[in-house]
């Protein structure tokens, strides 16, 4: 849910984050099979269908995609994430840390058999080692991050906020990779900024009324917090990867993310004392929803990043936020104000401008 940086696993973006919905939601990157060009395992994995897992099939002449059918997998997968954040929103007994957990174990069922099937093993390359810890430890953070934002503060807020991920991306790839950072760059982040403050809305520059100063603007700006911590740990999970490149293999990546984020929460949760199994039965059916939901959207879009580019692929990705717009509405009765809106319009406008330039960069 939710923000390729993006993802993130990605991501790749997120995204490792691809096959998680804590990627960053805005933030796009190279095709998971580009990723894994190159990597060990000659088997098949029965996520991506008749796809050889991991490798690409240069003897087989692959059939033209339909056209449009790239974006309309990213439409079905920003559906998918929306509906998933939706569940988070929906389940209030439960702690979002203990909802990563389930989250966690659910990624795991899933990632061992692919590891497997891959014959990768489940460490790693010696000299990665480091980076993989450091891409499962701040993704992992990121997701707790974003579903905690979910819990606190409205779905439209914290989708919107996930879509400033790819700001921080550039200026810590510039940190840390050396990449250029434009002015391009620097003008997309003051969208950002602007687009972030009209909906945080804080008192000293909107007023009491304007914020809604009380206990409701406290939760409301502690999610917005979690949220903009999700882009920020999103956006370094990213350079971690870009760091990696293609020396490391693509569901490794994800292996480190759900088994360390398992053992965050558990740590997490002893120290808050919120672990309880879910008493309600339809919190319960709600936890299995956002992992099935979570991996129908991130298998989608793994599929349309494989037959269309990256920069439509960002843009469309942009329908999250409308799909959170209209659930606040028809699910929670819970109309966004024109500050929300105008600040969604400004952090889209910085991520689909960063997805343009980019685009447009790789195409010359």
């Amino acid at each position: 849910m939710r923000p390729l940086d993006s993802s993130g696993a990605a991501e790749v973006p997120e995204p490792g984050l691809w096959l998680t919905d804590d990627a960053p939601q805005g933030a796009i990157e190279e095709p998971p099979a580009a990723e894994s060009a190159g990597t060990p395992g000659t088997g098949r994995c029965w996520l991506f269908g008749s796809s050889p897992c991991g490798l690409c099939a240069p003897q087989a002449k692959k059939k033209a995609p339909c056209p449009g059918l790239g974006l309309f997998y990213t439409l079905l997968s920003a559906f998918l994430f929306s509906v998933a954040s939706l569940f988070v929103k929906k389940v209030q007994d439960v702690h979002a840390v203990e909802i990563s957990a389930f989250r966690c174990v659910f990624q795991m069922l899933v990632i061992i058999p692919c590891l497997i099937y891959r014959k990768t093993g489940f460490i790693g390359p010696k000299g990665q080692r480091i980076f993989l810890l450091l891409r499962g430890v701040l993704g992992s953070t990121a997701m707790i991050l974003l579903y905690y934002a979910f819990q606190a503060t409205s779905l439209a807020d914290a989708t919107v906020i996930t879509f400033s991920s790819p700001v921080f991306t550039s200026i810590f790839a510039c940190i840390f990779l050396k990449e250029k950072y434009s002015p391009w760059d620097a003008l997309f982040t003051v969208f950002t900024i602007t687009g972030v403050i009209l909906i945080v809305r804080p008192p000293f520059l909107f007023g009491a009324s304007a914020a809604g100063v009380g206990e409701s603007y406290s939760l409301h700006l502690k999610g917005t917090i979690a949220a903009v911590a999700h882009a920020v740990f999103g956006a370094l999970t990213l350079v971690i990867l870009r760091k990696m490149g293609k020396s490391v293999d693509y569901f490794l990546s994800i292996w480190y993310y759900v088994i360390l984020g398992l053992l965050e929460s558990i740590i997490i949760l002893f120290i808050i004392g919120e672990w309880s199994l879910p008493y309600c039965g339809l919190d319960r059916l709600f936890l299995i929803l956002i992992g099935l939901f979570g991996l129908g959207g991130q298998v989608f879009l793994t599929k349309a990043i494989q037959i269309e580019k990256a920069g439509p692929v960002a843009i469309m990705k942009t329908m999250d936020v409308v799909f959170a717009f209209i659930f606040q509405i028809i699910f929670f009765n819970d109309v966004p104000t024109w500050w929300t809106v105008g600040g969604a319009l400004c952090v889209i406008a910085s991520s689909t401008g960063a997805a343009v330039r980019k685009w447009c960069q790789g195409s010359k």
